[in-house]
């Protein structure tokens, strides 16, 4: 037996009480009130040393065979999906990306957990690239985790939005980020790729029943996932038809 504040309790009616307490969990489901940021951390790391090593050393061979092209996807290079979301054209593109990474991504890994997120980032990173795939010129080579940004970025603000947050700094950005993906040079099919997956995502997470949580996940993971292979599918076809590629 153990003291209480009334009397004493024994050690098995202990167990089966901790049993009964639940665990507080953020509205996407991770354990609230855990420390997080270890990913942001990690794929900032990776974006970095990604970069040293293939622009500072210039490993060209390297960069070549990771950026997303459309040529290489039709032939069956589908690593380039995701390997071009973690090579960047330029310092000042890898800064910019990595803010904006540091950001929303340790906002958004709090509030779904270590391997949510993680899935969430890589899932939003390979769907940006199909719908650049999808939409881009055939001629174009794409780089950068924009795409998987923008992803984040529209889930943070449906999150901020669902908990009843002044979102107004949110819509500002948005309008910034439409017209910098007007400018020449930006994959404005990545922002738009990665924000729709982000927004697909983000009603899941945000606006999910508590009972239906696990349902309404793996329903937006399915759906991109089939969404992604949907569009790689028809591209495929449609180059194919339209034009001709040195084996």
């Amino acid at each position: 037996m153990r003291d209480a504040s009334v009397g004493f309790q024994c050690p098995s009616c202990i167990a089966e009480g901790a049993k009964t307490v639940r665990v507080p969990r953020t509205r996407a489901g991770a354990v609230a009130g855990v420390p997080t940021g270890a990913v942001t951390t990690a794929l900032i790391v990776v974006n970095v040393v990604a970069y040293l090593l293939v622009d500072g050393l210039r490993l060209t061979d390297v960069k070549r065979e990771g950026v997303l092209t459309a040529g290489g996807i039709y032939q069956h290079e589908y690593w380039r999906l995701l390997t071009s979301a973690f090579l960047h054209y330029g310092p000042l593109h890898l800064l910019l990306n990595m803010l904006a990474l540091y950001l929303f991504g340790t906002y958004v890994e709090q509030v779904l957990g270590t391997w949510r997120y993680l899935a969430t980032y890589l899932l939003t990173a390979v769907t940006a690239s199909a719908v650049v795939y999808l939409l881009a010129p055939v001629g174009v080579q794409t780089a950068g985790a924009s795409g998987a940004i923008s992803g984040l970025f529209a889930i943070a603000f449906l999150l901020a939005l669902r908990a009843g947050q002044d979102v107004r700094s949110f819509l500002v950005l948005i309008v910034i980020n439409v017209v910098l993906s007007a400018r020449d040079g930006v994959s404005w099919e990545a922002h738009l790729g990665g924000f729709v997956a982000g927004a697909i995502l983000g009603a899941a997470f945000a606006y999910a029943p508590r009972t239906q949580r696990a349902l309404w996940q793996g329903a937006a993971f399915g759906a991109l996932v089939l969404g992604s292979l949907a569009m790689i599918a028809w591209r495929t076809q449609d180059i194919s038809q339209t034009y001709i590629f040195a084996g």
